[in-house]
C-alpha cells in the first residue's frame, strides 16, 4: 500500500500504547461515580467516554486505572501539539520564572504584543494589512458573541445568515446560529433573533439532491438570488458566517470553488464575511487557516482552541472597515490570559518551523488512505471526508432505502457502537454529524506516520467488531 510519509521524526514518550489485542473493559470507577453524582446533567463526553484521566503525553493519555489511548479528540481540536509538549512546558515555565503578571484584563504586556506580531505573522498579507483584533472571553463563543455585535453595529444591520449543519458555540447568541436543532428545543424562544439558514454545500447529501458541481451552482444562485430578491423576505444581512470545514456538523467540507463564490456574492452585496475557524484554524487542514484553501480574505476571522496553546483564548480578528464600534462595546474579565497568550505564540512558532500544516496533509492522506482501503470491505463507510487532519466518516445503512443522490441511509446504531469498540482497544475518537453517524478524528498534528498506522488498525478491528454484533 502506497501511503503519505511522515514529515517529522517519531517522539518517545513515556505512556506506552496498549497491545494490539487489549480489550479494555470499563466498570464505574470511585472518580467517576462521584463525577456522576456530582456534576451537571449537562456534561457531555463522560457519558460516551467513561475516562478518568491521571497523566497525558503527546498523543497519549493515561486513566487512573493505568491504561493508555491513543487520543484523537484532542481537546476538540484544543492540542493541535498534543499533550504537555515541550515547548508548551517551557513557555508556561518561562511565565513563571520571569514573574509576569497573569492577569491584566485587556492592559497590553511584552507577551500579548508579541503574541499579536505572531499572529498576524501568520494571517494572509492582505489581511494582516488592515487587521484588528478584539481579545474576548476565553472561549470560542464569546469570539462569536464579539463578532455578531462588530458586525452589527459596523453594518447597522440585524439578520445574520448561517448555515445548516453549522455549530458555533453554546451560548445563546452563538446558539441562535447553530443548525442542530437539539440544544435548542429546550429553550423556546433564543434571547437574538434575526437568523436566518442556509444550505450548507454537503456534497454527498446535497440538500438539492444534485451534488458535485451543479450543487454548488445551484447553491450559490440560491444565495445570490436571496439577497437580491426584493420579495425574498429576507433582509439585507449584517453578515454571513460559515465554517469553512463543519467540524460537529460531520466534518464536512466546502466546496473551493463554492466558497470562492461565497466571497463573491457577499462583497458585491456589502454583507461581511465571517469564517469561523475555532477548529479549524492552526495547520488543522493542512494550511494555516482553513479558508486559506479557497485563496479568499474574509471580513472577519474567529479564533479559539489551538490558538492558546492549550490553554483558554479566543480572539476576532476583522479588517479595520468594520472597527466602528465604542470602547468597552466588547468586554471580558479574563480576556488578558498572559499564559495562555505566551504558549500561543509557542506553539505558532512552531507550527511555522515544523511545516506542521504540510504534515497534517501528508498525515491526512496517509488515514484517508486507510479508511478508503477498509471501505472496500465494508460498505458501511459512505463517506470519507475532510481535510489535513479534520476527517470524518459518515457511516451508513448498507441495506437501506438509497436517497435521491443513490446514497444509503445513516446508521444511528453503528457509530456509538465503533465508538466504543474503539475505546475498548484504546483508541478515543468522537462524532458528530446528523444523528451522530460521523466518526470523527482530531488528532494532534504532531501524530506520526506509524501512529496514523497504528490508529487505522484499532479503527478497522473496532469496525468489524461493532458490524459483528449488530
Amino acid at each position: 500500500m502506497s501511503v503519505a510519509t511522515s514529515r517529522i521524526e517519531d517522539t518517545h514518550v513515556h505512556i506506552s500504547p496498549a497491545p494490539a489485542e487489549t480489550l479494555y473493559q470499563f466498570d464505574e470507577t470511585p472518580l467517576l461515580a462521584r463525577q456522576r453524582q456530582q456534576e451537571s446533567n449537562a456534561r457531555s463526553y463522560p457519558r460516551r467516554i467513561p475516562l478518568a484521566l491521571k497523566r497525558a503525553k503527546g498523543i497519549y493519555v493515561e486513566d487512573v486505572e493505568g491504561r493508555s489511548f491513543i487520543d484523537c479528540l484532542a481537546g476538540a481540536g484544543t492540542l493541535a501539539l498534543g499533550h504537555n509538549h515541550p515547548v508548551v512546558i517551557a513557555a508556561i515555565q518561562q511565565v513563571l520564572a520571569d514573574e509576569l503578571p497573569l492577569h491584566t484584563l485587556d492592559l497590553t504586556t511584552p507577551v500579548k504584543d508579541q503574541f499579536v506580531q505572531d499572529l498576524f505573522g501568520l494571517l494572509p498579507k492582505e489581511l494582516a494589512r488592515e487587521a484588528k483584533i478584539q481579545f474576548c472571553g476565553p472561549t470560542g463563543t464569546d469570539a462569536v458573541e464579539a463578532a455578531l455585535k462588530l458586525v452589527r453595529t459596523a453594518t447597522g444591520r440585524s439578520t445574520v445568515l448561517s448555515f445548516q449543519g453549522g455549530y458555533h458555540g453554546m451560548s445563546q447568541g452563538a446558539l441562535s446560529l447553530m443548525g442542530s436543532l437539539g440544544p435548542k428545543k429546550p429553550l423556546g424562544a433564543l434571547l437574538s433573533n434575526g437568523v436566518q439558514f442556509l444550505p450548507y454545500p454537503y456534497d454527498y447529501r446535497c440538500p438539492f439532491g444534485l451534488g458535485g458541481a451543479e450543487g454548488v451552482r445551484v447553491n450559490l444562485h440560491y444565495l445570490e438570488n436571496l439577497l437580491n430578491d426584493p420579495e425574498a423576505g429576507v433582509s439585507l444581512p449584517a453578515a454571513v458566517i460559515v465554517e469553512v470545514v463543519q467540524g460537529e456538523g460531520g466534518v464536512i467540507p466546502a466546496d473551493l470553488d463554492w466558497l470562492r463564490g461565497l466571497r463573491r456574492i457577499t462583497e458585491r452585496a456589502g454583507v461581511a464575511l465571517i469564517v469561523d475557524e475555532i477548529q479549524s484554524g492552526f495547520g488543522r487542514t493542512g494550511k494555516m487557516f482553513a479558508f486559506e484553501h479557497a485563496g479568499i480574505i474574509p471580513d472577519v476571522v474567529v479564533m479559539s482552541k489551538a490558538i492558546g496553546g492549550s490553554l483558554p483564548l479566543a480572539v476576532v480578528v476583522y479588517r479595520d472597515w468594520l472597527d466602528t464600534w465604542l470602547p468597552g462595546a466588547h468586554a471580558g474579565t479574563f480576556r488578558g490570559n498572559q499564559m495562555a497568550m505566551a504558549t500561543g505564540s509557542a506553539v505558532m512558532r512552531y507550527l511555522t518551523e515544523h511545516d506542521l500544516a504540510g504534515h497534517a496533509t501528508a498525515m491526512g492522506e496517509r488515514l484517508g488512505e486507510h479508511l478508503r482501503i477498509l471501505q472496500r470491505d465494508y460498505p458501511h463507510l459512505g463517506d470519507i471526508r475532510g481535510r489535513g487532519l479534520m476527517l470524518g466518516v459518515e457511516l451508513v445503512d448498507p441495506d437501506g432505502a438509497l436517497d435521491i443522490q443513490g446514497h444509503p441511509p445513516v446508521h444511528r446504531q453503528l457509530a456509538p457502537l465503533v465508538q466504543r469498540e474503539c475505546l475498548k482497544r484504546g483508541l478515543i475518537l468522537e462524532l458528530g454529524g446528523r444523528h451522530g453517524s460521523v466518526v470523527r478524528f482530531l488528532p494532534p498534528l504532531v501524530i506520526t506516520g506509524a501512529e496514523v498506522d497504528r490508529v487505522a488498525e484499532i479503527f478497522g478491528r473496532a469496525l468489524a467488531a461493532a458490524v459483528a454484533s449488530l
